[in-house]
């Protein structure tokens, strides 16, 4: 938001006691100025710089602006919308005769006004405003330009009589200045009005204001989502309506530092045995954890209840799904640490498919599945994590964490199937599921991102966590869901702007799971990759679409223990088409239209061709 630096009246009264002169009333200007302020990402705040712009590390939610308060420079750019500003011509004899110079247009530079405040400016040094110092030339001025001008030497004026060094202001001067401001009375009077009329709205703004530190930002997302198709005998499910709201409190104490606490509710449904989901009612889910290819984008990962002890969660309860704090320690270093917190709030989204409420409609599209695993994007600040960035060069990138599932838990519960606790992750910081990750991003030119990750994971279960296929749970095909697994991950995600508004984007992964109880010898790889374009402002400015094509997560390969396929599974690849379309309605609302097909879902020819349509409708503030 713009921000204006409004200058007093104070000293004018001292130009009453020299030469007999009126009083000069010195009015302010508005100034624009170039705020670079903490800029907040309503749908997921994060400290990401996709960019990986600059020598230094920037903290950054969005748009690459950092949280410190620069130099107050700008031009003057009062606009004069009074019909007095615009000089009326016509054949007609009858109109009225100019009797003011105040119904003349722009101030020429051959006026002798303008000659008179260039010679004031280049004298007092008045203006600072303009980038260079300079008076802008020989370039015509409004009337409400010039008199923003003439209030700043106004203002200097004041300035020296009250130091005590009136002797450096000239007596033709001071002359000079009484007559400017006689010819521009009517414009002074107008900005002193304006300038009242934003001092008083600054006040209140002051009075009932949330935080001195602390800004407030939210997004609302509603949609309804139906699907067809599914497991064999199984009937489509009705049309649903849910909604996912959110409220981030971004905090800085020192301007460069930032604490983020994010609150949510949501009403999908699912628990433990997914009962309730979309995903269950087509036969797409897992028997635990509703883990299915047939997720939404803004769904979390567990809905309806808390994985970390199997505990239920009503619809719409608030939960705090991001507590984080993120702190520079040297120019190319920050840290961060925090008890509520995923992989996207360190790592960069390559691919522009990423946008829980205003772009991909389905959880396979918007970021590689390396950045998921382990419940990387849980929706739900699954994970207590720390980690560091470091920004190498202005091209390259290097950040990683280490984060806990149950850090806060500390000691396992009892188990309630063989080898599965009612604390199925484990506890303790470095006792239960955990995982390091970390991303290298670079940009060999301006049009082209890549990202490139790594995952080193620890479950107490034999799992993914990544909730991107039914075969997330039982990641082991035929061994128990209770032997722990060890996973390695590895990815790479390309992004190349080849146009202004046009972008090719894909990804890649594979993920190898091994036993790490010792009783069973048991291996399988997962693979996955998705490519697409991306378009901006299609149709109209603010308008995105994107089409892409891919293969979720799918068994390419297993050993030992380990089968390719869960008994009576006829083994097929999966594939996923998705195309969606962004209306934006104003800044604050959009809303998206879109639908993915998935063939051979979840890895079995039995299964039908699924389509799922969405319509979101985004809010944010």
């Amino acid at each position: 938001m713009a921000k204006y630096l409004l200058a007093s009246a104070s000293g004018a009264s001292f130009l009453c006691l020299i030469n007999g002169l009126l009083p000069i009333q010195a009015l302010a200007d508005s100034v624009p100025i170039d705020n670079n302020s903490l800029v907040n990402v309503p749908q997921k705040s994060a400290i990401i710089n996709s960019q990986v712009a600059g020598t230094e590390t920037k903290l950054i939610l969005a748009d690459g602006s950092q949280p410190e308060a620069p130099a107050i420079k700008g031009k003057p750019e009062v606009q004069d919308s009074s019909p007095s500003n615009k000089l009326q011509t016509s054949d007609n004899n009858d109109n009225p005769q100019v009797t003011s110079v105040s119904q003349l247009s722009d101030v020429q530079p051959t006026d002798w006004a303008f000659q008179s405040l260039q010679s004031l400016v280049e004298r007092y040094g008045c203006i600072a405003g303009y980038p260079n110092g300079s008076y802008r030339g020989n370039r015509a001025m409004t009337r409400y330009e010039f008199a923003a001008g003439l209030n700043a030497c106004l203002e200097r004026v004041n300035e020296l009589i009250a130091t005590a060094t009136s002797d450096l202001v000239k007596k033709e001067d001071l002359a000079t200045l009484q007559k400017l401001q006689e010819d521009f009375a009517a414009e002074l009077a107008t900005l002193r009005g304006r300038v009242d009329a934003l001092e008083g709205r600054t006040a209140e703004l002051e009075a009932n204001q949330f935080s001195t530190t602390t800004k407030l930002n939210g997004e609302v997302i509603i949609a309804g989502i139906g699907a067809t198709g599914g497991a064999p005998n199984q009937g489509d499910p009705n049309i649903i309506l849910v909604n996912r709201v959110r409220l981030n409190l971004n905090t800085s104490f020192t301007g460069k530092d930032l604490l983020i606490t994010g609150l949510q509710a949501y009403n999908f449904l699912g628990g433990v045995d997914g009962s309730g989901s979309l995903q269950n009612s087509l036969g797409l889910a897992s028997d635990l954890l509703v883990s299915s290819s047939a997720r939404t984008s803004f769904e979390p990962l567990f809905p309806g209840f808390d994985v970390k002890t199997l505990s239920a969660q009503s619809a719409n309860s608030v939960q705090l799904y991001k507590l984080l704090y993120v702190f520079p320690v040297a120019d190319k270093l920050t840290l961060f640490a925090g008890t509520a917190a995923e992989a996207t709030d360190a790592f960069p989204a390559i691919t522009p498919f990423y946008g829980e409420g205003n772009e991909s409609i389905s959880r396979f599209a918007g970021l590689n599945p390396v950045a998921r695993v382990s419940g990387g994007t849980s929706g739900t600040g699954l994970a207590s994590a720390a980690g560091f960035i470091f920004s190498i060069s202005p091209q390259l990138d290097l950040r990683a964490l280490y984060g806990s599932v149950n850090a806060n838990i500390p000691q396992e519960a009892g188990d309630i199937v063989p080898g599965v606790s009612n604390t199925p992750l484990g506890a303790g910081v470095f006792g239960g599921s955990s995982v390091f990750s970390t991303q290298l991003t670079f940009k060999p030119t301006s049009s082209i991102d890549v990202g490139l990750n790594y995952a080193h994971s620890y479950h107490e279960i034999n799992i993914l966590g990544t909730g991107l296929v039914r075969d997330d749970i039982g990641a082991l095909a035929g061994v128990d869901l209770g032997t722990p697994v060890t996973l390695n991950s590895v990815g790479g995600t390309v992004t190349w702007r080849f146009s202004p508004k046009v972008a090719l984007s894909g990804y890649g992964a594979a993920m190898f799971v091994d036993d790490s109880s010792g009783a069973v010898d048991a291996s399988t790889t997962f693979t996955s990759w998705m490519v697409g374009l991306h378009f901006n402002d299609l149709f109209k400015s603010g308008n995105n679409a994107g089409i892409l094509f891919g293969q979720p997560l799918f068994r390419s390969d297993a050993s030992g223990s380990a089968q390719l396929a869960p008994d009576g599974v006829n083994r097929a690849t999966p594939y996923h088409l998705e195309a969606y379309y962004r209306f934006k309605l104003t800044d604050n609302i959009s809303i998206t239209p879109g639908a993915f097909v998935l063939f051979n879902p979840e890895g079995d020819s039995r299964n039908e061709t699924t389509t799922v349509g969405v319509l979101r409708s985004t809010f944010t503030f």
